[in-house]
């Protein structure tokens, strides 16, 4: 599929890596201070461009497509690594655009690359601005705000838990809105509160299906547990790599960072992909009853996402770091798109002020 026209003032460009040839977008001076742009699952670099040409005078706009997505290389994610792979590459863009350090803005599921990252890269950091960010603990399969696993092979998170209509649907390019799971209708009735509507609906589509899909793809391999929902974690693709069997010690060294960049965390008041409910994590559906055989709470409660942020991000306070939490009301998993306005007024004031 062709790469949608950018919006007046956005460059796009492709950057060739040692790992892979990444898809890029770029706006601002060359000389203006870089802020590096990390979209989340079922999106691409494109969801950025209006934030990107809001910047304030003197910043400089970045956001590849991550890998897996958009227009970039179509490569492998490692599982196994966590993040890694994702930082990798981002450490080897800025290294190709001669960036030393950067403020850092992560969505959804981008956010948890900016965690591993401020771990590994210490100083490289300016500032991190987490968007509706998945916890630290990962995608599904963890109780209680200490993120302890469910269960020992960590069952209920994984690619294997992931709708499989919906991967279908995007393999074959749906763009239709005749059912729940269509692509389009997972974007309007998940990403933004009703009654909003994208004004770049066709964009944002177009960008959300060139996301790879696949076994070793998205949502990724999976393997058989004696445990509900009888299936944990596989190797290959982004929704294992979410899964806390690969990221055990990111909250540790995220907390314990020789140098911890000020966080800003916005997210929607009416949030159900991230939530400590989230339609999204396969034991709130059971608990709702749309997933058969659910044990209980005491066996299988739904994720306290917002809790397990809240507590990790408070930690990393008291361990010599700094972060604000800022609820944007009546908007769902996008509050950048839905209300930029007020995005922008948290975001442009805390990246002046880092």
């Amino acid at each position: 599929m062709d790469i949608p026209q950018p919006l007046p003032g956005i460059i796009s460009r492709f950057v060739e890596t040692p790992r892979l040839t990444q898809h890029v977008l770029i706006s601002g001076a060359p000389d203006g201070v870089p802020v590096i742009f990390l979209h989340g699952n079922f999106s691409a670099a494109l969801y950025f461009e209006e934030l990107m040409l809001a910047l304030p005078a003197g910043f400089r706009g970045i956001a590849p497509d991550m890998r897996g997505y958009g227009w970039t290389e179509d490569k492998l994610i490692d599982a196994t690594r966590g993040y890694c792979d994702w930082v990798d590459d981002l450490v080897e863009l800025m290294d190709a655009l001669q960036v030393e350090k950067t403020h850092l803005v992560g969505w959804s599921a981008g956010c948890g690359t900016i965690y591993r990252f401020i771990a590994d890269h210490p100083g490289r950091a300016l500032s991190a601005t987490l968007i509706c960010p998945v916890s630290p603990y990962g995608f599904g399969g963890t109780r209680g705000i200490e993120g302890t696993p469910v269960f020992a092979d960590f069952a209920g998170s994984g690619g294997g838990v992931v709708n499989q209509d919906f991967v279908a649907r995007i393999t074959k390019q749906d763009r239709s809105a005749d059912d729940p799971n269509s692509p389009r209708n997972i974007i309007n009735t998940f990403y933004y509160a009703a009654p909003f509507r994208a004004a770049r609906e066709e964009d944002f589509l177009a960008a959300a299906l060139m996301e790879k899909t696949g076994i070793d793809r998205y949502p990724g391999d999976a393997t058989t547990s004696a445990n509900w929902p009888m299936v944990a974690p596989g190797v290959f693709g982004p929704v294992n790599a979410w899964s806390l069997k690969y990221h055990r010690n990111d909250v540790d060294d995220l907390i314990k960072a020789d140098q911890k960049p000020p966080v800003l965390w916005i997210r929607g008041s009416h949030d159900l992909i991230v939530a400590d409910n989230s339609m999204f994590d396969i034991a709130a559906l059971g608990k709702l009853g749309y997933v058969p055989g659910w044990p209980g709470d005491e066996v299988a409660p739904p994720q306290p996402m917002i809790q397990q942020t809240r507590d990790v991000l408070q930690k990393y306070a008291a361990n010599g770091g700094s972060f604000a939490e800022h609820v944007i009301l009546n908007t769902a998993h996008s509050p950048h798109i839905e209300k930029p306005e007020e995005f922008n007024a948290l975001f442009h004031d805390f990246i002046k002020n880092a």
